[in-house]
């Protein structure tokens, strides 16, 4: 099986691809937009120095080659991968705010995917029945704990100015480590961006890592945080420990197999 990722939202189709490669033995590959890739998520794959039309372009010239195409976020490219090949599998998968209560605005995009996903529950709002839910998954061999880098009683706010969710929470991190008595880094990621590369050496310094409160799911930085060893305060203020089984990688990609098979 042949299976092209485009777009890389958080960094999800770098760590599907890179294990449908490894546990499936597929070729696969994920293509980016530089411009859009600020923090070097694009670590399985390339990101194209390219503008946007230039990127549309070269994704349908690549298409050609491949048994199915994966389309996360980036649905406009639906319709046109449809037009051009209509017998070629078009997974389209949402992330975040590009659906959040905007299903029947994106409707003449989504109409045309062959199998439509979500990667958390709160998505599932407002959707047509026939969206799939599939968990996150998170890199394990990438992230792992470093106990040895760890300082006690610390908490770790991502803080990012241009997401409304993140800075509309920063008012609530403060609050969850007033909780627990914890000594808070507020990190601004736009002014001192991490690259991903140097993100487990990064979250691995801190006890506790604060999750958004405002959407009613685990953050993928908090999947990673949980990987790395730390505790996650959440939404709802509890503190919650250890990767979940259906955010690991063998996992989601076991569950994306029978979801391909679906329609091809």
């Amino acid at each position: 099986m042949r299976v092209l990722h485009v777009w890389n939202t958080a960094g999800v189709a770098s760590v599907i691809a890179k294990y449908q490669a490894r546990i499936l033995k597929w070729e696969t590959w994920v293509v980016s937009r530089l411009g859009h890739d600020p923090f070097s998520l694009t670590y399985y794959g390339e990101a194209l120095k390219t503008s946007s039309l230039g990127f549309f372009s070269k994704v349908i010239w690549i298409s050609r080659g491949y048994d199915l195409v994966h389309v996360h976020s980036l649905d406009k490219m639906v319709p046109l991968i449809k037009t051009l090949y209509p017998a070629k599998p078009v997974i389209l998968h949402y992330h975040g705010s590009e659906i959040r209560d905007k299903w029947e605005k994106r409707k003449k995009y989504w109409l045309k995917a062959d199998v439509i996903m979500v990667s958390t529950r709160d998505l599932l709002e407002g959707a047509p029945q026939h969206v799939i839910y599939l968990p996150n998954p998170v890199d394990t061999e990438f992230f792992r704990p470093m106990p040895h880098l760890r300082r006690t009683n610390t908490a770790l706010y991502i803080y990012d100015p241009l997401n409304p969710i993140l800075s509309r929470d920063l008012k609530w991190a403060r609050e969850a480590a007033n909780r627990y008595n914890l000594c808070l880094i507020i990190h601004n990621r736009r002014k001192n961006p991490v690259k991903h590369k140097d993100m487990p050496i990064f979250i691995n310094k801190f006890e506790y890592l604060i999750d958004r409160k405002s959407v009613n799911s685990l953050s993928k930085t908090a999947l990673e945080a949980l990987a790395c060893g730390l505790k996650v305060i959440r939404w709802d203020g509890k503190i919650v420990t250890g990767l979940p089984e259906d955010h690991r990688p063998e996992y989601v990609i076991k569950r994306l197999y029978k979801i391909y098979n679906s329609v091809t």
